[in-house]
């Protein structure tokens, strides 16, 4: 690989890194965020919401935006923006401009995110695209799992501002190697605001009913948005999410699996962190290095064994293997009681877990964007992208429905994991139904790209 392609690969895990991290960073600095500003209880939860509705909602525009304006362009803006909103963040004198920072952060993470997939898919070859994606999916994934260790870390150290202002001299680096990017653009008229609107109305209405008691105008609303949002992207010539990426089978069946594993890889890190502090009796420094084993282990698989199981397996057994090794890690987390020793009711559940996620998140990245003409890169990054953080917000959103009723805190944690083991049975069951590799998708995308 040459040293313009590394600088390259370089931008996209960095870009990645600091989107995905601070979707968790914030989460153990929330007691010292509250004190400071004097944040409400209520208002507390929108430091979090902020940044991951606009994120999650707004993805898909992002994704398009990448298509539309160019990959330069669109990569220079998110991150100029995510790097100023972070700077914002960290130097707010009070509760809503915080949270109007971290709105305008998960703006910036929305146009960045999709971006750092498409940069990878375009200039990299067949060849090198294992290599390179599980660079990008270790790197997503650490970014996950070190942000409770980073936001501990920098919390107790210096302050809960360094969470966000550590993004800073980060985004400013990271700007430097945009000018490698290539600025080739597919002008197909205008971005589809209304479409957007709808989406993140649609999401954010759902995720809002679930958690309030499945509130049924609120849900109501939510699926009414988003059938409006199908309509509407059937009919416009330039949409947001083109229909037509459906007919894809990797694509239509990797995106089912890639909603179910977010709806159990992300919240589990909001269960695991209040297993430690509540159950365990963890400081919250304590708990952010109780994640160092996940962030090492999910990289050390996701890099070093992943590809090379790649070159030999197909990308639906790995999936496979991987969604029930996870799942086996997670029926072993709900064990956990109080009196238990960091080895066994934490370490060894991790093992599993950080493995079985190691496995399944690089083939299934693979599957979900192959065979997708050039010019939908960018739409087809970005619905990957929106899959998965709308699986994590209603993943979560049920999960903690279903386990408020429950006390005491171990049982309501337990019956957390074990239902999250079981949609990731679901998930394995899924991912066989993903076509065998070369075949008919590939031809579909052939034809689809001799008609366009």
């Amino acid at each position: 690989m040459t040293p313009r392609r590394r600088l390259v690969l370089a931008l996209a895990c960095t870009a990645q890194f600091m989107v995905v991290l601070d979707v968790s960073v914030v989460n153990v600095a929330l007691p010292s965020v509250q004190a400071d500003l004097g944040i409400a209880p209520v208002d507390l939860q929108w430091i979090v919401n902020a940044y991951a509705l606009t994120f999650g909602g707004l993805l898909l525009l992002g994704g398009r935006l990448a298509d539309l304006c160019g990959l330069r362009r669109t990569v220079l803006g998110g991150l100029a923006l995510f790097t100023l909103a972070s700077l914002a963040g960290g130097l707010a004198a009070d509760p809503w401009t915080l949270i109007a920072a971290r709105a305008f952060q998960g703006l910036g993470a929305a146009v960045l995110a999709p971006a750092t997939l498409t940069i990878l898919t375009t200039t990299f070859e067949e060849d090198l695209r294992p290599r390179v994606l599980a660079a990008w999916t270790a790197v997503g994934l650490a970014g996950g799992t070190a942000g409770n260790l980073i936001g501990g870390v920098l919390t107790d150290a210096l302050s809960w501002r360094w969470i966000l202002l550590i993004n800073v001299p980060v985004g400013a680096l990271a700007l430097l190697p945009t000018r490698l990017l290539p600025d080739s653009r597919h002008p197909r008229g205008r971005l589809d605001v209304p479409g957007a609107v709808l989406a993140t109305a649609g999401v954010a209405s759902l995720t809002y009913g679930i958690t309030r008691d499945w509130n049924v105008p609120a849900l109501a609303f939510g699926a009414a948005a988003l059938v409006a949002f199908t309509v509407l992207q059937s009919r416009s010539q330039t949409p947001l999410l083109p229909l037509h990426l459906f007919r894809i089978r990797t694509v239509a069946v990797g995106n089912v699996t890639m909603l179910l594993a977010g709806a159990c890889l992300n919240p589990m890190w909001y269960f695991l962190t209040l297993s430690m502090q509540n159950v365990l009796h963890y400081s919250p420094l304590q708990t952010g290095l109780g994640f160092l084993p996940h962030t090492l282990l999910t990289l050390a698989v996701a890099l070093h064994v992943t590809p090379r199981l790649m070159e030999r397996t197909d990308d639906r057994t790995l999936i496979t293997i991987g969604a029930l090794t996870a799942a086996a890690g997670f029926l072993w987390q709900s064990r956990l009681a109080p009196g238990d020793g960091y080895l066994t009711g934490i370490l060894g559940p991790a093992i599993l877990v950080s493995a079985g996620a190691g496995l399944l998140n690089t083939p299934l990245t693979k599957a979900v964007t192959s065979n997708v003409p050039a010019h939908d890169a960018g739409a087809a990054s970005g619905l990957m992208n929106t899959t998965k953080q709308t699986g994590a917000a209603l993943g979560l959103a049920v999960l903690v429905t279903l386990t408020a009723p429950l006390t005491p805190q171990t049982t309501t944690y337990g019956h957390a994991f074990t239902t999250i083991a079981a949609l990731l049975l679901v998930a394995a069951t899924t991912a066989r139904t993903l076509p065998a590799p070369d075949r008919r998708d590939r031809g579909l995308a052939v034809r689809m790209r001799a008609e366009e």
